[in-house]
């Protein structure tokens, strides 16, 4: 097999000089600018692009797991409470790779406002002080004393955190009083009425909390751990256990393994099942949208043909008189393959500068937004990572290498008498 040889000083300042204007001139041709821009642009568009579901995902994922613990540990049956959580909680903190861990208590509820206006809630119960570590970044997000849960009025059943936009559309914010009908109310049958009668527990709200997640903050109501489990009926068991592991993505093995130490009916529900639709889609589209824009780049690869192939066929003459002075056809080869890899250089260059930038600006500046009711976020986060980049360097010069092959292999094959008598 022969061996590669590179370009030499020679071949490639005949190269740079073919891809000029005129005879004098210190500029590119209009159409090496051209073929320049196509692969900077289909650089541009593909780091673009990449960086926007790498952004939705990592955004989505961080905001899921602001109220959302990286793993839950749940029990089966159809009250779904767990008696022995003390025990469980102890094995569960005692894992290598669990860095935090508490109970919870999750139900749901109907919250009304001073104007009797209704709204569904997810009630959580939690304990914030689960060590030197919170399982969950929500104690972050709320106002300055709200998980204090301390209230003015001595008449209510306890404090209550609401999110900021469900507490917009009950109109109810620090020190109103609303209603929670009781999920433990449900199970007492009235003598007189023969039915269950909804009892409802009055809440003065502490404070709210901005997770910048449309889901939770608009349907979300956190209070005290002891005050959730009367609320809800339990006395003193939990409907499940927060975790919070070293590793977000290696949240589904340590749930597998904990749920084999803790054994039957403990059960593992981490965050990517739950959310495991989302994020595959998320995926299918990140593949179809970088194949799709490499068609862009596919685009630039016929410029580049389109470029040399007319340099070969102006220059036939030149051709001829190199190959006259003694360049050999593998050098008038190389010759194109310079002008091949250069235009990839510059190009992917500059499109690689452009697209950094122009993620940069669209990612701070949140110029794009987006409906936080159907995406989750209210903006288009642009987040780049360095394997992309990587790939998109190495693939678009590779694109326009391989598009140099054959108007150079044409050139190669250019005899000297046939290239000088060329009209």
């Amino acid at each position: 097999m022969p061996a590669i040889r590179l370009p030499s000083s020679l071949e490639r300042s005949i190269a740079i000089r073919y891809m000029r204007g005129r005879k004098h001139s210190r500029f590119a041709s209009l159409n090496t600018i051209i073929a320049i821009g196509g692969v900077a642009i289909g650089v541009i568009a593909l780091i673009v692009v990449l960086g926007v579901m790498n952004g939705l995902r990592d955004d989505l994922r961080d905001r899921i797991l602001v109220a959302n613990p990286h793993l839950r540990i749940l029990t089966y049956g159809s009250t779904l409470r767990i008696d022995n959580w003390r025990q469980a909680l102890d094995t569960i903190r005692a894992y290598p790779e669990v860095v935090a861990a508490g109970p919870e208590v999750l139900t749901k509820s109907l919250i009304v406002n001073e104007a009797n206006y209704p709204a569904a809630a997810d009630v959580v119960g939690f304990d914030p002080d689960t060590g030197l570590v919170s399982v969950t970044t929500l104690a972050q997000k709320v106002t300055p004393g709200g998980l204090s849960f301390k209230t003015i009025s001595d008449s209510v059943d306890g404090g209550i955190v609401l999110g900021y936009r469900l507490a917009e559309r009950l109109s109810a914010y620090p020190g109103d009083v609303v209603r929670l009908v009781s999920p433990s109310s449900l199970s007492r049958v009235s003598r007189t009425m023969g039915r269950p009668v909804p009892q409802f527990w009055y809440f003065e709200v502490t404070g709210t909390f901005d997770t910048g997640m449309y889901q939770y903050d608009d349907g979300f109501a956190v209070m005290e751990m002891a005050t959730a489990q009367r609320f809800s009926g339990l006395d003193s068991a939990v409907t499940g256990i927060q975790i919070r592991v070293k590793d977000p993505w290696k949240a589904p093995q340590v749930g597998d393994s904990l749920q084999r130490r803790l054994g039957y009916p403990f059960r593992s529900y981490d965050w990517q099942v739950q959310n495991q639709s989302l994020f595959s889609a998320l995926q299918l589209e990140k593949l179809a949208m970088g194949l799709i824009i490499c068609f862009i780049m596919v685009v630039a690869a016929f410029n580049i043909i389109g470029t040399l192939t007319m340099v070969v066929s102006e220059k036939t003459k030149e051709i001829g008189i190199l190959q006259a002075m003694g360049v050999t056809p593998g050098g008038i080869g190389r010759i194109f393959l310079s002008q091949g890899a250069i235009i990839g250089a510059v190009g992917t260059a500059l499109g690689l500068a452009g697209g950094l930038l122009l993620a940069y600006l669209i990612d701070t500046s949140g110029l794009i937004k987006i409906d936080p009711a159907v995406y989750f976020i209210d903006h288009l986060p642009v987040h780049v990572e360095p394997l992309d980049v990587v790939a998109v360097v190495v693939f678009s010069f590779l694109v326009a290498v391989v598009a140099t092959l054959h108007p150079s292999t044409a050139a190669s094959r250019l005899t000297p008498v046939e290239a000088i008598r060329h009209e």
